[in-house]
């Protein structure tokens, strides 16, 4: 399918309706934080509190964590030659969960970085081990390899819920395993900000990423270390996938629509692809967010929720299309 050609002023504008997203979001919750109780006649101290404290720092993380969940599955999708591929169908969030829960068990006093990079070891041995698997699987169809990503989340899953059920830390493992947000507060967001530089990252090394994509051989003829390029997409999609877990919880299929929804309209150029990317993954959560807060209100649906049965649904929507052009 030709990209679909937009108009340079589009960008700023998606940029505008995430900043709209993102005011709406400061103003939906139990506390009452409006104009009013912030700067009119009726202003308080709580209302200051609750937006400086919970509401902002809230949004702040939805923001990093949507636009480094989205490139990340964005990344993968490049390296593995994938459509069907991000961090929750390849194996690399469940392995970082399971870095999580040992950490948890083996060191639980380990500072919050100390987690994060024991979890982006496990994500990108599971990673690795996903990669392996395939080169030794004959991929007769596109849909073996989400497929073979699953089935081994899957088996990941089992045994760090095994343990975590022997261990009395089955909790923690279901808090992680959903997203959720609404525990978020001012110190205990701010290792998303890694993921944004990440995401910096994987965005100067756009073009590389693109090269390598489209194979080995292509990529050697072309000059790229196709072996050095693989390996930093995954540093980056391991590190970025074990900040968010670390923070929130696991987004489901957020990597896998997103991409997907944007190479529609932009094609395949990383480069040119990787802010809307980023764009579409903040505003999809936020919205995702807000329809959960406003939905049950005054409870939650928590966002691991939210995408799950979203992103489902249009993860459904992608495997009937493709399967309905294949023939």
């Amino acid at each position: 399918m030709k990209p679909l050609p937009l108009p340079i002023a589009t960008l700023p504008l998606a940029a505008l309706g995430i900043g709209l997203l993102a005011g709406w979001s400061l103003f939906v919750g139990v506390s009452d934080v409006s104009l009013a109780t912030l700067f009119g006649g009726g202003a308080t101290d709580q209302a200051t509190q609750v937006l400086l404290v919970s509401r902002l720092p809230r949004t702040l993380a939805l923001i990093l964590a949507g636009a480094a969940m989205a490139v990340s599955g964005l990344l993968l999708q490049m390296l593995v030659r994938n459509r069907f591929v991000e961090p929750s169908t390849a194996g690399t969030a469940e392995s970082a969960i399971f870095g999580m829960m040992m950490v948890s068990l083996l060191a639980p006093g380990m500072p919050v970085f100390g987690r994060m990079a024991v979890a982006s070891l496990c994500a990108l041995a599971g990673t690795g081990l996903f990669l392996a698997i395939l080169r030794q699987v004959p991929l007769r169809s596109p849909l073996v390899v989400p497929l073979v990503g699953i089935m081994l989340g899957g088996v990941i899953t089992a045994m760090t819920e095994f343990i975590a059920y022997r261990q009395d830390l089955i909790q923690s493992v279901r808090a992680w395993e959903t997203g959720d947000f609404s525990a978020i507060l001012l110190g205990r967001y701010e290792l998303l900000w890694l993921s944004a530089a990440l995401t910096g990252v994987a965005y100067l090394a756009a073009d590389r990423f693109t090269v390598a994509g489209m194979g080995r051989d292509v990529a050697t003829n072309l000059g790229i270390d196709h072996r050095k390029v693989m390996a930093l997409g995954l540093v980056i999609v391991s590190m970025t996938t074990a900040a968010v877990i670390a923070t929130c919880g696991m987004i489901p299929f957020l990597g896998l629509i997103v991409p997907n929804v944007v190479s529609l309209v932009r094609g395949d150029n990383m480069r040119g692809s990787l802010p809307w990317v980023a764009l579409m993954g903040a505003g999809l959560v936020l919205a995702c967010d807000i329809a959960g807060r406003l939905v049950i209100h005054p409870y939650e649906i928590p966002i691991g929720t939210m995408m799950g049965v979203i992103g489902s649904a249009l993860f459904l929507y992608l495997l009937l299309r493709r399967n309905g052009h294949a023939g």
